[in-house]
């Protein structure tokens, strides 16, 4: 009888070189390079993952051209200052019993490239604009293509030198060689286009010359997505045929497939998957491509859990499984995998918050799960504490219960008091919008670590003066969240109105036309309208900036507003609601300050945000207790922060 996890935590050999597992972390940006180099943070990143048990660790993308830089903290191997670093990287990570494999990765048209504020020059295969960052590129001149066989065989003998065990091209996501490849996006008339064979040249002439600087024991391999899905994209048969041509002039010892392109607002979503999309959904294609090419195939796309990832091997799927957002959710997976820990492992819910949500906003990686992840050379493991201390928590939600997880895995001996019936705060409503359920995974997760830190929970145990004083504890962390802000509106008394929280616990009566008028411009407000519209309730979203989701990670909102727009809800950019009356509500352009008047509105929903209770730091002052304030007590905002500067107030006490 096969053994749980067998396949998964089986050898995996190509070409001579042997990897522990088949558990990858596939290149992902982390903005944490450091000079174009691999620095202290790193290093201290990924070395974290391969102790924690990962089989194979590809780094993120590195450019090897100049006609690729732009301002991003991003990785270059361009010349030989990025050795030492690299070096360094691999000598880490060997240490740990991890294989490293590099990459390179040309952007084309798919940039705005920005150095210094200015949009640059972005060199594509043709002239052909994508439908994301508006870029129209120039056509690379076969001077040009030809330097750039020469230069990533430049770069790769870098990283061979290093001592990296391989090397990968990204064909993936509709970067420069997927647009040398579709007959779409290169039209080129000179020997780099013109026909399939054509088309292929560049990623032939580039694997190989990459075969010949890294030499015979290393690998080569491709990252392809095997279908765009972008009106311009990369299609299924033309993805696998050139695959299918490289397998047969021996140019690759393995394809890593994925999906979609960083072109378009359709192809976008899949290259970092939110929750909404099932688990494992593009193991089924590359399944199609191992089959059509004889190749070994690595694939990723949503495979959070063990469990899973073996689903995908036993089914012949892949040959190796990538786990990265698992792996920086907990580092620690594979090896509580390996020893049987499953209810261990904290699981990626797919939020894309602190993950790709940070690359957007050009900040480096880390998770709201983990606020160690890609702060590893800063934080790294909790310091045991000098000596135990009794610790009071107030409040059970997301910052909480962090909070007391930290300060007792130093060693303290810490209570945690929730007024309400169940731990989680407001990540329990976050839960109940739709394709949202797997957000309650942030309080499952929480749940057992607070069970394996030994921490002490009291629930409808509201926290007061008189409760602290009868506790005596040498530190109180207050984490008492916030509750719903309802701003003055004018005629309220004359018009139905409800608030988020209470569409959401049930038993409102929205009626038939609801007006949700969303001020935060995030999960909450489109959440209630895909909610009230999948009830059947006519919805206007009534958003107070420039567009729905305009604070959500854009994976995510885009996404989103592809489901809004199915179910018809209608959107109203920068408007603020100041007042309803009967059947009515009044609103204001943001912009203009003209006012626009709504009739046929039922109810109107109210996504204002929250107000920070201080209840509890307020009665407490003056006492001369250690206080610690954590979350949206302090001031509203994510589960991110809350969870963050939980762990902070934990490692304080």
């Amino acid at each position: 009888m096969a053994r749980p996890l067998e396949m998964l935590f089986s050898p995996l050999r190509l070409k001579g070189l042997e990897i522990r597992n088949r558990i990858l972390s596939t290149g992902h940006q982390t903005f944490l390079a450091e000079g174009g180099a691999p620095g202290e943070a790193l290093i201290a990143y990924h070395a974290a993952r391969a102790r924690g048990g990962a089989g194979l660790i590809i780094v993120e993308s590195a450019r090897f051209h100049p006609s690729a830089f732009s301002d991003s903290p991003e990785l270059i191997v361009c010349d030989d200052r990025c050795i030492p670093g690299y070096r360094a990287l691999a000598a880490a990570v060997h240490a740990e019993g991890a294989r490293l494999f590099g990459q390179l990765s040309h952007a084309g048209r798919v940039s705005k490239r920005l150095r210094g504020g200015l949009r640059e020059v972005a060199f594509a295969a043709s002239a052909v604009p994508d439908h994301r960052f508006q870029t129209m590129p120039r056509e690379m001149p076969t001077e040009m293509v030809e330097e750039l066989v020469a230069a990533a065989a430049a770069g790769a003998a870098r990283m061979a030198e290093a001592g990296l065990d391989g090397v990968e091209l990204l064909a993936s996501h509709g970067l420069l060689y997927a647009q040398f490849l579709n007959p779409r996006t290169n039209l080129r008339t000179d020997r780099y286009g013109g026909s399939a064979e054509g088309r292929l040249r560049f990623l032939a002439e580039s694997l190989a010359a990459v075969r010949r600087a890294v030499g015979d024991g290393r690998l080569v391999g491709l990252r392809i997505s095997i279908e765009e899905r972008e009106p311009d994209g990369l299609e299924a048969a033309e993805a696998i045929e050139a695959c299918r041509a490289l397998a047969a002039l021996g140019a690759v010892d393995y394809v890593n497939v994925t999906l979609g392109s960083m072109a378009g607002q359709a192809g976008s979503v899949h290259v970092v998957p939110p929750m909404d999309i099932p688990p494992a959904y593009i193991a089924p294609l590359a399944g199609r491509m191992r089959a059509a090419t004889g190749l070994p195939v690595f694939t990723a796309g949503r495979i959070n859990q063990p469990q899973v990832a073996e689903q995908v091997l036993r089914a012949g799927q892949a040959d190796m499984v990538g786990m990265t957002r698992a792996l920086i959710s907990d580092p620690e997976m594979p090896r509580k995998a390996a020893a049987g820990r499953l209810e261990d492992i904290r699981a990626c819910i797919a939020c894309n918050q602190a993950c790709i949500g940070h690359f957007h906003t050009g900040h480096a990686l880390s998770c709201i799960q983990n606020p160690v992840s890609g702060r590893e050379a800063k934080l790294g493991a909790a310091r045991p504490a000098a000596a135990p201390r009794r610790v009071l928590v107030a409040g059970g939600g997301p910052a909480g219960m962090k909070a007391a997880v930290v300060a007792a895995e130093r060693g303290h001996r810490v209570t945690l008091c929730e007024a309400g019936p169940r731990l989680g705060g407001q990540a329990r409503l976050a839960e109940l919008l739709p394709e949202r359920a797997e957000f309650g995974g942030l309080v499952t997760n929480l749940e057992r670590e607070l069970a394996l830190a030994g921490v002490e929970i009291r629930l409808r145990t509201k926290v007061d003066r008189a409760l602290v004083a009868a506790l005596a504890p040498d530190a109180v962390v207050v984490a008492t969240g916030a509750t719903p802000y309802e701003p003055a509106i004018e005629g309220r008394e004359e018009g139905h109105v409800l608030s988020a929280w209470a569409v959401l616990q049930g038993g409102a009566n929205p009626g038939a036309s609801v007006l949700v008028a969303d001020w935060r411009a995030d999960w909450v407000g489109m959440g209630l309208a895909e909610k009230l519209a999948r009830e059947g309730h006519r919805v206007v979203l009534a958003v107070d900036a420039p567009h729905a989701g305009f604070n959500l990670q854009m994976y995510l909102r885009t996404t989103w507003l592809a489901r809004l727009h199915r179910l018809g809800v209608e959107i109203l950019p920068d408007m603020r609601l100041f007042g309803v009356g009967d059947g009515e509500a009044y609103l204001q352009h943001a912009a203009s300050g003209e006012a626009v008047i709504r009739e046929g509105i039922e109810t109107v929903v109210l996504a204002t945000g929250h107000a920070s209770q201080t209840t509890l730091e307020r009665e407490l002052a003056g006492l001369g207790l250690e206080l610690h304030l954590a979350g949206d007590c302090l001031a509203p905002r994510s589960a991110e922060e809350a969870v963050y500067e939980g762990f902070l107030a934990g490692w304080a006490v």
